[in-house]
């Protein structure tokens, strides 16, 4: 439903093992994806819950010794970026001109020779 929400259901590849190999599991460092939370078809947006998530990561990423908590948003969904910045996130594209990269398992293992 996330993907489909942000128009991206086409790049949908991921499993839970992957997940699980990309940070979520027995690795060194701590990874934690947290996608929106949609309401169900006829509930208001707006109930907070949002916020109460990303308060709860923070918490847990502070007890966990992490000095930052970054987070992606698309450019069109300005409600997430409005709310980022209500709860004191800054946008690094607009203070620093950070662009996030991304690289594909393909371009990897081209990356590493194999």
């Amino acid at each position: 439903e996330l993907a489909e929400y942000e128009k991206l259901s086409d790049q949908v590849k991921i499993s839970e093992e992957a997940l699980r190999a990309d940070g979520f599991g027995e690795n060194p460092f701590y990874c934690c994806l947290v996608a929106e939370l949609l309401p169900a078809p006829g509930e208001p947006q707006g109930q907070g819950i949002g916020s109460k998530i990303i308060k709860k990561v923070a918490e847990v990423a502070l007890e966990r010794g992490c000095s930052q908590l970054r987070l992606t948003v698309l450019d069109w969904n300005k409600g997430a970026m409005d709310l980022y910045k209500a709860l004191g996130a800054q946008d690094l594209t607009e203070a620093e001109g950070w662009h996030s990269f991304r690289f594909e398992e393909e371009a990897m293992r081209e990356l590493a020779g194999k």
